[in-house]
């Protein structure tokens, strides 16, 4: 995985009156091609690879696994571009507990390229996407041909992910439901947890694989735009700690809904917890 960057002085360009360094100048920059080769490349995928696969690959389970590894070795690549051109950096703890299949992974979600890194590290990835994405021309091929699942309310949804990974696919769920707001960041906290990821591993039986993903400056988080860079490049680590096994943390006798509430209390301290300890 690549180095940490070495500390580096500050010559200054203007803007606005306020004062850059060169070198986050240049991750301005960058992070505005990457999100451009990002976007280039979900076409690409969307109008050539998908439409070959379904050309030359008749059987669907087969197109739909090929779909996924795809989508993970491109997820790696554009792991590969931020780092190379500075964006980021970045490593990963525990990386041969991910090398396993049928997996529900569970990770805090600082930033907007979280699923990105987690992605790129698995086989055969499945996750839950909004609606929305289906109307999205980047995102249609992709959603569609891996047979992502399709953000919906009601027991259908939690009977798709159980299936998901009952089939073996590494499903991977961000509990808090969306990013975790800046100021919980600075306190080292995750939001308040959904019970959605807690429902699906309570009635499914599924053990929790918790990824802590943490990050030394706040970047692509639900308030910051792509060009409000921070002011060092940014250095994530995910770390893939030890399964959760759901049957351990609560009663015999408690009913799935009580159930659902206590391992959602516990992944909530959980993260917390670790998200406190140094990295």
């Amino acid at each position: 995985m690549p180095e940490r960057l070495l500390s580096m002085p500050e010559p200054v360009c203007a803007d606005n009156g306020r004062r850059f360094s060169l070198e986050r100048c240049w991750r301005i920059v960058a992070t505005g091609f990457c999100f451009a080769v990002f976007g280039f490349g979900g076409l690409v995928v969307l109008c050539l690879v998908f439409p070959l696969l379904r050309l030359l690959v008749w059987r669907q389970s087969t197109r739909q696994a090929l779909a996924r590894d795809t989508v993970s070795l491109s997820f790696w690549l554009f792991c590969r571009l931020m780092t190379t051109v500075g964006v980021i950096s970045f490593e990963v703890r525990g990386f041969e507990k991910l090398q396993r299949r049928g997996l529900l992974v569970v990770a805090s979600h600082p930033s907007l390229i979280d699923v990105v890194m987690l992605i790129s590290l698995l086989r055969q990835p499945d996750c839950v996407v909004k609606a929305a994405a289906w109307r999205n021309p980047f995102m249609l091929g992709p959603v569609s041909l891996c047979g992502f699942i399709r953000n919906q309310d009601g027991s259908q949804l939690i009977e798709d992910c159980i299936a998901s990974v009952r089939r073996g696919s590494n499903l991977v769920i961000f509990p808090e439901g969306t990013r975790t707001r800046i100021d919980a960041l600075l306190q080292r906290q995750v939001n308040p947890l959904q019970r959605g990821v807690a429902n699906i591993a309570v009635r499914g039986g599924l053990s929790l694989t918790p990824v802590v993903i943490t990050v030394t400056e706040p970047m692509l988080t639900k308030q910051q735009s792509w060009y409000q860079a921070p002011r060092r490049r940014p250095h994530f680590v995910l770390n893939v700690l030890d399964d959760l096994n759901p049957a351990h943390l609560v009663p015999d006798d408690a009913t799935p809904v009580l159930a659902a509430r206590i391992v959602t209390e516990h992944l909530s301290d959980f993260f917390n917890r670790e998200l406190k300890k140094d990295v």
